[in-house]
């Protein structure tokens, strides 16, 4: 089932939370308010409105002169006009605040939300890190662009209103604020009643489209265990479950409508009878077009009230929205250059140094993923990092990029502690080609300048030259500029991987980092991907993490790893002398497979 929107109560340190979004808007504050001016001119004017119509027909009543009947019909048309520009002119300033305030939240937060460390995405689901820059912001704007503003309106109406109604006859305005308020009170009541049904109708049918969506998604499942009978049942139970709920809304619903007829239509009745006793006993003070006005001030107010509970609601939604925003705005980013420095980054050789690291994730403090790991990596090496799965061998990996730090011990890069890099330095001399590679949804061409953006069209091509992917690129129509698709699912494996090798060939690191490239591929595929990668890592230092160890025989140093610590460490010839050793028994039981 989905969530429903987050609902902060109204308090004041709620509001005072929700005010720091105000530096967003605080370049166009001046624009605001001359919005804000625009909002009273407008209420001012609807409010003139009723009262004029009253005179108009009290000047009818009264026989009075053409002249002046048309001189009231003149003013009416010119508060018209002036009503409707003012809300035009308020409309019109209140949207353009809004858009450019929104556009530099939304901004705000995305380069945020990119600079956060991987612990954060750990612990966050995208879905709902997606939401906080669509709905959530969505929900602001509305509160900008109607909400607050219909608020304001609101109470002006109300306040404007009921003074103007006790100007026209205490009497009568006392009798009214005994009848109308508390109707639409229990009208907002008796709505909010209904509105739960109606969420929980939402729910299910949201829980239903949950079943249309996964069973879509795995349709080949669905049809491989002949489960299309289990699936419809599954569906139409729950169709059927939102059909019952929203019959039974739908009862409460019209009994609602029943009762704002019988309340509303009898409280305005009530308020004309009481009016029309008035006009009997005191028909001076109290005319015929002064009734009339009353009544519409009062259809005002009554709308106004009913109003003001919907607003309301939207006010909790927004400041619900304005505290996931201001959660993420809250967590503490990386220390990632966004702008372009003139200083020269602090190159580095590629040596490596692991001295006593230990580590656990911030989530699980109570698992152990590294103990006490110690390791030296001379530039130029390469160095494979074996053993079971869960050994900490992906762990080693994110503590060299920087993903997370140790818990004790130190990383070092040519002798001097990792964090004492500036992360957008160290990141940027590192390359990684992941087992399972991820591309974005554009051209090829936007794919491997991913390694350097400003890369030109020969160094591209001279990328995908080395990287074994320049034959299969050019037998597409459209060569570089050939679509990938989603996660590039318009390639094969293999031609994923050698894209993503090119990407790092265009880096051109000091460091490589491989997730055994070629473990799921084709015997033709993983040729091809085994020599660029080959050409890739010459004169790079190189950690691979080795799934199959007939490709790591030549590497300078092997690491072999078992439950966060690092058991053997040699190379291949010297590691398979020993007779009892772990990486002997693994490579015997590849090879006698």
């Amino acid at each position: 089932m989905e969530k429903e929107q987050k609902r902060a109560k109204i308090t004041f340190e709620g509001i005072r939370r929700a005010l720091r979004l105000y530096e967003y808007a605080k370049p166009y504050r001046w624009q605001f308010a001359i919005g804000l001016v625009m909002l009273l001119l407008s209420s001012s004017a609807s409010l003139a409105f009723p009262k004029l119509l009253g005179d108009l027909i009290n000047l009818g009543n009264k026989g009075r002169l053409l002249a002046e009947i048309d001189r009231m019909g003149l003013m009416l048309a010119a508060v018209l006009i002036l009503q409707s520009l003012f809300s035009y002119l308020r409309v019109r300033i209140f949207v353009s605040v809004t858009e450019k305030t929104l556009a530099s939240l939304r901004q705000a937060t995305y380069s945020h939300l990119v600079r956060l460390p991987m612990k954060f995405f750990a612990e966050r689901r995208v879905g709902e890190l997606n939401s906080r820059i669509s709905s959530d912001i969505s929900q602001l704007q509305d509160l900008f662009t109607t909400t607050l503003a219909e608020f304001l309106r609101q109470v002006i109406v109300i306040v404007g209103g009921i003074v103007l109604l006790w100007i026209t006859s205490w009497r009568l305005t006392l009798f009214m604020l005994a009848i109308v308020p508390a109707i639409c009170v229990l009208a907002v009541v008796f709505g909010k009643f209904i509105r739960k049904y109606s969420k929980q109708v939402q729910g299910q049918i949201a829980d239903s489209n949950t079943i249309v969506e996964e069973t879509l998604q795995g349709i080949f499942n669905v049809k491989a265990f002949a489960n299309e009978r289990f699936e419809i049942g599954r569906y139409k139970t729950k169709t059927n479950e939102a059909a019952k709920t929203g019959v039974k809304a739908g009862s409460y619903q019209a009994a609602f409508v029943s009762f704002l007829i019988l309340g509303l239509f009898g409280a305005m009745v009530a308020v004309i009878w009481r009016g029309v006793m008035l006009m009997e006993t005191n028909p001076n003070e109290f005319p015929i077009g002064s009734l009339f006005s009353f009544i519409l001030y009062t259809g005002f107010i009554g709308g106004s009230i009913s109003g003001l509970a919907e607003i309301y609601t939207r006010i909790q939604r927004a400041l619900g929205a304005s505290e996931n925003l201001l959660e993420i705005h809250d967590e503490p980013v990386e220390d990632i250059r966004l702008v372009p420095s003139n200083l020269v980054p602090a190159s580095i050789s590629g040596e490596i140094s692991f001295r006593g690291v230990s580590f656990h994730y911030p989530s699980r403090k109570d698992i152990p993923v590294l103990k006490n790991v110690s390791f030296d990596v001379q530039p130029g090496w390469q160095v494979a990092l074996v053993g079971p799965s869960g050994a900490g061998k992906s762990t080693i990996v994110s503590l060299l990029l920087r993903f997370y730090d140790p818990v004790s011990g130190t990383v070092t890069f040519d002798g001097q502690d990792a964090q004492s890099f500036p992360l957008t330095d160290l990141r940027a001399q590192m390359a990684v080609v992941p087992q399972d590679v991820f591309l974005f949804g554009g051209t090829i061409r936007e794919n491997i300048a991913y390694g350097d953006p400003s890369a030109s069209e020969e160094a591209i091509a001279a990328a995908a030259r080395q990287a074994n992917a320049w034959e299969f690129i050019n037998s597409f129509p459209e060569g570089l500029n050939t679509i990938v698709g989603e996660r590039g699912v318009q390639l094969s494996g293999g031609q994923r991987q050698r894209i993503a090798i090119a990407r790092a060939v265009l880096r051109n690191p000091r460091i490589l980092i491989l997730d055994e490239a070629t473990s799921a591929l084709d015997s033709e595929s993983e040729r091809l991907v085994q020599d660029a990668l080959d050409k890739l890592m010459l004169g790079r230092t190189s950690i691979v993490i080795a799934h199959r160890l007939s490709t790591v025989r030549r590497a300078d140093l092997i690491l072999v790893m078992d439950k966060g610590s690092i058991v053997e460490e040699g190379t291949h010839e010297e590691l398979m002398e020993r007779a009892e050793g772990l990486y002997k028994g693994l490579s015997e039981l590849q090879f006698t497979v």
